[in-house]
């Protein structure tokens, strides 16, 4: 099996020999590269972009992060790109197992933290390790059993006679009893979903720690039958407090089984791929970070949908969705989250702003804030932009204004930094500070 190949957002991969692998760039088997091309039509099919074609032996990476399994044994690990240095991949691959847990709305552990600095393992092993800890825990409390009603032939009598049907016993079979009863069993939809994840980690794992438990496991649960129909099993998962330690099983069931955000790889030949738009993550990472800092009676949504651009003809036209909107008492802010390095010291450039999404907020605050207060377009803080590199707020007019802030990704307190500032400058009490760029 080939060696896995650890790559970061925007890569180039290709079919010609390189010196060595670096985050960069990197060398893969042409069936690897006619397989991503054919992937990447059927991703451009469905309006999402994961590479593009440079030449005939070059692609190059979209903004996709994850893990990709090629029919040909090939793991490709695509991690977030937020420092230059060459080494960082622990830090990237730790980045991208936090934001995952933030984008699933995952319980965080103290102990499990710990643990995550000790495993440097590709992403995919980390979620089926996180799938056989969450699984081994919930087995040590027991498995939730439910009566089912069966109805079959007995020679004896148990349960409720089916008066009807036995009346319509041909004489041949007048031995027969027709019965009803019910029987306390494991085999219920959310069982059955534990069964089918464990099974695909049973065969994929290549962990010999993952793969020890993944087989104790399933010895446990070897009685259990395969789910028939994964779809209407997710359907049929109950969250009443019964089941409330299921839950924390749930959104890795649904990672494993191709069956949450990811973009799981589709067709005939299904690895463990797990795809996950970069900008996604950010934007579910942020509403975390600042979800844990809310102070008391502020209220956080996201993507709020009840202002639209315009009006014609009676009608509402081009709905308008920020990332977050923030409110406190009478006061609003709108956020945006964008995963995007910028450098403060690039003034000259814009700072390598967006004007599109300066745009885009313009049209949020006259819609959302009535033309007049603050907004904010949130990146990561990185070593060109952070809080000791700060840009400026930007003014539209004199009543309305954008700043632009970073966001520590390594900082459970981020969140805090960034309310602070934007509720001190609702306040009307922002400290001197240089002179703002007018838009």
């Amino acid at each position: 099996m080939p060696a896995p190949i650890v790559v970061r957002e925007y890569a180039r991969l290709t079919t010609a020999p390189l010196a060595r692998n670096t985050l960069d760039e990197a060398h893969i088997s042409a069936s690897a590269f006619d397989w991503l091309c054919e992937l990447a039509g059927r991703f451009r099919s469905n309006g999402a972009s994961l590479l593009q074609v440079d030449g005939r032996r070059w692609l190059k990476l979209d903004h996709y992060v994850g893990v990709l399994e090629t029919p040909c044994g090939q793991v490709i690990e695509i991690l977030p790109k937020h420092c230059e240095e060459q080494d960082c991949v622990p830090a990237a691959r730790a980045l991208l197992q936090r934001m995952i847990a933030a984008a699933l709305e995952l319980p965080t552990r103290n102990a499990e933290q710990a643990s995550l600095a000790l495993y440097d393992a590709p992403l995919a092993e980390w979620v089926m390790q996180q799938f056989l800890l969450a699984l081994d825990h919930l087995l040590k409390r027991g498995l939730r059993f439910d009566y089912q009603r069966v109805e079959e032939e007995q020679r004896f009598l148990r349960g409720q006679l089916d008066v009807v049907r036995q009346m319509r016993q041909p004489p041949g079979r007048a031995h027969l009893l027709h019965l009803r009863h019910d029987i306390y069993t494991p085999d219920r939809a959310e069982n059955r979903l534990l069964k089918a994840a464990l099974d695909v980690v049973c065969k994929h794992t290549q962990d010999s720690g993952n793969w020890r438990l993944a087989h104790e496991l399933a010895g446990l649960l070897h009685s259990l039958p395969a789910s028939r129909d994964i779809a209407q099993d997710f359907r049929a998962w109950q969250n009443n407090r019964l089941l409330a330690h299921y839950q924390p099983l749930r959104p890795w069931c649904e990672l494993i089984l191709y069956r949450h955000m990811p973009l799981a790889v589709a067709g005939g030949y299904r690895g463990i791929s797990l795809l996950f738009p970069m900008s996604t993550l950010f934007e579910r990472y942020a509403e975390q970070r600042l979800r844990a800092a809310l102070p008391a009676g502020a209220r956080l949504d996201r993507q709020v949908t009840s202002q639209y651009l315009c009006t014609h003809a009676g009608s509402n036209f081009f709905q308008l969705r920020p990332d977050l909107l923030l409110q406190q008492g009478s006061q609003r802010w709108v956020l945006d989250a964008k995963w995007k390095l910028l450098d403060a010291s690039r003034r000259s450039s814009n700072y390598e702003l967006s004007q599109s999404d300066f745009y885009q907020l313009y049209a949020y605050g006259q819609k959302y804030l009535q033309g007049s207060g603050h907004m904010a377009l949130l990146y990561p803080a990185w070593g060109r932009f952070n809080a000791a590199k700060p840009i400026a707020p930007f003014q539209f007019d004199a009543r309305l204004t954008l700043h632009v802030l970073p966001l520590a990704l390594d900082d459970p307190q981020a969140g805090l930094a960034v309310l602070a500032q934007l509720m001190q400058a609702g306040a009307g009490q922002t400290a001197a500070a240089p002179a703002a760029a007018m838009c």
